[in-house]
């Protein structure tokens, strides 16, 4: 007989397509993508020792998209999940831009260490836009995470 319950990576394919659909997700695979983006840049360079600040904001945006993509925030309620995303995203947001102006400055003949900085000023933005956005979830619900409406509690 054939199964006809969908394939748990059929259903975590479908909870990335639908996240990545929503406003906070289109912002992390974007955090994502440019994090991975100056990754390399920073590697290319002569001096590669900026290379810690995509890194760890490359891991920590992946962590909060796989928690908010699997809904995990609901369940984890030790964490107030909109806080430490305003703080990840605020921190972030500080990092980079401090770090890409020093590159852009200091960069004059590595292209690519001027290369990750000016994608490192885009992804302070983000960041800070993304924080920003945090900030507005945390006063219109004063400050605490959702509600678990799950009946199993």
């Amino acid at each position: 007989m054939a199964d006809t319950e969908p394939s748990a990576a059929a259903n975590c394919v479908e909870r990335l397509k639908t996240y990545v659909r929503t406003r906070k997700g289109t912002i992390l695979a974007v955090e994502i993508i440019l994090s991975f983006i100056m990754l390399f840049c920073y590697a290319a360079s002569h001096y590669g020792g900026y290379s810690a600040v995509p890194i760890c904001g490359l891991i920590f945006a992946i962590i909060f998209f796989v928690v908010f993509m699997m809904e995990l925030d609901k369940q984890l309620l030790v964490i107030n999940w909109l806080w430490t995303d305003c703080g990840r995203a605020g921190i972030g947001a500080l990092l980079y831009i401090i770090t890409a102006l020093f590159c852009v400055a200091g960069g004059s003949g590595d292209g690519a260490r001027i290369a990750g900085g000016v994608f490192g000023l885009i992804a302070g933005l983000l960041f800070a836009y993304d924080a920003y956005l945090s900030f507005m979830d945390i006063k219109n619900t004063g400050g605490r995470s959702a509600a678990s409406t799950d009946d199993r509690v």
